[in-house]
């Protein structure tokens, strides 16, 4: 009599189950196929409202590379993160539209699509709301304030452009609007991975991806040295915070992390950076006050710049030979990635 109140229950656990795996691909669905994904690392989490399409991608491509999106018509996405610069923009501070100054570099996009929180301070929590955020600050300037054109001022103008409105017909079945083009430039954006980098060809054991300086560098980054603290794994980052005491000497430094949790361990806590194009990035930090990647690899092997709220667990001064710092360089400058994203054609 007890067999069927057992099948009765398994059926019970099997429909739960069942139920509990849809409402998690409700919540977020995996990268499509056809999209760059990254060797040997987890699959890209992409939201449930915004999968990725080959049209999508498109018109987000398009997107990225237009100025026009911009309050005053001068830069695009693309100005601020060039191939020539490992995808920042080469400059120790951002400058954004109407030539505001901002107070920090610009980050690089490399892997950006495996990351949760965006920002140096990662008070973003989503690459939508990251885009839209950089498109009504300083950035990109459609703030509408002080007779600046607002996001949806230029999406308007945008539904103007014959091969714009066709495209967000089609893709979005509606015209352009802040959220649809925000999520049109972020599924563009989670494309940019480095696949075929040397890096992802060593990972996957490919030893002669690097020179023998550059493996020896390996060794002493992921060993001697414990970089590998911080910047770890395929994505050489941990998408933790730490205070490396850039900037804490000065006359109001900048809190990063602390001004998002408000909390005394974050104070000067900016986001580990991928080493992904390091060679091309500099000027280095989140400030851009170390001009060189000597310099910066000095100071890291140093402990960092003393200030009362240092990350003293993951930074301990490091003592290496001139040889060895000329392998460690060497790993570090084979770290880079070749854009190969051809310019797309805008929409006239």
């Amino acid at each position: 009599m007890r067999r069927p109140i057992y099948r009765s229950r398994a059926l019970l656990v099997a429909v739960a189950l069942l139920l509990a795996g849809l409402a998690g691909c409700q919540r977020e669905a995996e990268v499509p196929a056809e999209w760059p994904q990254l060797p040997g690392y987890e699959a890209m989490a992409i939201p449930a409202d915004n999968p990725m399409t080959p049209a999508k991608v498109a018109l987000g491509k398009q997107l990225f590379y237009d100025a026009r999106l911009s309050g005053d018509g001068s830069r695009s996405c693309y100005s601020c993160h060039v191939k020539e610069h490992g995808l920042t923009d080469g400059r120790a501070t951002a400058i954004g539209a109407y030539e505001k100054p901002l107070p920090r570099s610009s980050p690089t996009l490399w892997n950006i699509g495996y990351h949760s929180q965006f920002y140096w301070d990662g008070r973003s929590g989503s690459m939508e709301a990251q885009v839209k955020g950089a498109w009504r600050g300083g950035n990109m300037g459609a703030s509408g304030t002080d007779g600046h054109p607002s996001m949806e001022e230029i999406c308007a103008q945008l539904n103007e452009i014959v091969g714009y409105r066709q495209q967000f017909q089609d893709v979005f079945g509606a015209a352009a609007s802040p959220d649809n083009v925000a999520q049109a430039i972020a599924s563009f954006e989670r494309t940019i991975v480095a696949n075929d980098s040397a890096w992802a060809r060593f990972q996957q054991g490919d030893e002669a991806a690097f020179s023998e300086a550059a493996r020896r560098g390996w060794q002493l980054f992921s060993g001697k040295t414990n970089c590998t603290n911080c910047h770890d794994g395929r994505l050489l980052t941990d998408l933790q915070y730490h205070n490396v005491g850039i900037g804490m000497k000065d006359a109001e430094p900048d809190l990063g992390r602390y001004k998002v949790t408000e909390e005394d361990k974050d104070r000067g806590a900016f986001k580990t950076p991928t080493l992904l194009d390091i060679s091309k990035s500099a000027p280095y930090f989140h400030n851009g006050s170390v001009a060189t990647l000597e310099e910066a690899v000095e100071m890291m092997l140093g402990g960092g710049l003393d200030n009362e709220n240092l990350d003293r667990t993951n930074l301990e001064p490091v003592t290496l030979t001139e040889e060895e710092k000329t392998d460690l360089l060497a790993f570090l400058r084979a770290l880079e990635v070749d854009y190969t994203i051809t310019e797309p054609a805008l929409p006239e």
